[in-house]
């Protein structure tokens, strides 16, 4: 199968090596140092420096594939998955942006495609759980905790971003929506602060932040819904005061003369702060929890990871968690598995057992294990 792979960051690059050893792969990036990094890494991949926002040229650019990845950042996601998807390509996406990607859903059955979206690690894995064990059982909560983190604590932050500052600091900023009691509600990220353990980490906290997505929507009749993110304990107060000191504000002010935003002075002060290094130890930590009953019977599910920075193949567990998830699908649809058309993220094709085994085998054959629990 040809497939393009959009966007050669960290995530996109680790995408494209995974998918190479199967298909013929081309990445397509702005970047041309992005682009030498990831030649540097295989030669059998073919790469174009190319605009990624120059929706128009995607009928041209596009046309040679069965299959395109999407791994393009938020702000631009949404505007480029409805660009690929009018050019009739069947698409796998992983970028987090804050519109509704089934509002494509009549675009992509009208022209005939498979949209699979949001399937990273969370969003993406999560959903995929509830989405499973939505046909085995009568569910009536779940809760994903999810954050990536590096193994050496440096203050201030004590955090460090596998991709773009701006991702997090929307992250951090996007007023959270839960479900409780059979009711969608909105708090402010970063609320509802808790400590959590986990084994060979520790405690970190965690907090309210917008990753629920589709699910609030695709699962109506689950009565509670919630997801936080995980942090090493202080950074959350940290963060919340720069909001509040405005740090994180999208009003125009006058500087000396110039007019800028502070959120991007923000996000380039962050850039450095926050860089993750080529080679630097990190890890990916998440629990779900998923409640409910078989028959009468009470049934908790849990599935718990744990994935660190790869010395060998020296690729982030950020990077292999997302990714893999993301090159599951594509082989999933490029074997058949997967065949209805519209938009469907990940909870959408859960449905079928052969899709979420054969996605929870592909991780685990890329050394990405899960581990499940059920009492």
């Amino acid at each position: 199968m040809k497939i393009a792979v959009l966007g050669s960051g960290m995530v996109g690059r680790t995408m494209a090596l995974d998918l190479a050893q199967k298909h013929a792969v081309t990445s397509f990036d702005a970047s041309e140092h992005a682009l030498a990094t990831l030649q540097s890494k295989s030669t059998h991949i073919q790469t174009i420096q190319t605009d990624l926002s120059a929706y128009e040229n995607y009928p041209a650019l596009l046309q040679p594939f069965d299959l395109v990845i999407t791994a393009v950042p938020g702000f631009m996601g949404f505007n480029v998955l409805k660009a690929v998807i009018e050019a009739g390509k069947n698409v796998v996406d992983i970028s987090f942006f804050p519109e509704d990607a089934l509002e494509l859903d009549g675009l992509a059955r009208q022209k005939n495609v498979t949209a699979i979206t949001d399937c990273g690690v969370a969003p993406g894995v999560s959903n995929l759980v509830i989405g499973y064990y939505n046909t085995v059982m009568k569910i009536d909560s779940f809760e994903c905790y999810v954050g990536g983190l590096p193994k050496t604590r440096r203050k201030p932050f004590e955090y460090k971003a596998p991709f773009s500052p701006i991702d997090v600091v929307e992250e951090y900023t996007r007023p959270a929506r839960l479900k409780e009691n059979g009711q969608i509600v909105t708090k402010p990220a970063m609320t509802e602060i808790e400590l959590m353990d986990f084994d060979e980490i520790g405690t970190l906290e965690c907090f309210n932040t917008d990753g629920l997505r589709s699910i609030l929507y695709t699962m109506p009749h689950v009565p509670n819904l919630k997801e936080k993110t995980l942090r090493y304990p202080g950074h959350a107060a940290l963060i919340v005061a720069l909001q509040r000191s405005g740090f994180f504000s999208e009003e125009i002010i006058d500087y000396k003369g110039a007019s800028i935003r502070p959120i991007d002075y923000t996000a380039a002060i962050l850039l450095k702060e926050w860089k993750l290094g080529a080679e630097e130890e990190e890890f990916t930590v998440m629990k779900v929890v998923v409640k409910g009953k078989i028959g009468d019977a009470g049934k908790t599910v849990e599935y718990t990871m744990l994935d660190k920075f790869d010395p060998e193949s020296k690729t982030s567990s950020m990077s292999r968690t997302t990714g893999y998830t993301c090159t599951a699908a594509a082989n999933a649809f490029a074997d058949g598995l997967i065949t209805k058309k519209g938009v469907f993220p990940p909870e959408l094709i859960a449905d079928d057992k052969r899709v979420f085994d054969y996605i929870m085998h592909y991780l685990k054959d890329r050394n990405v294990r899960w581990i499940k629990r059920e009492y």
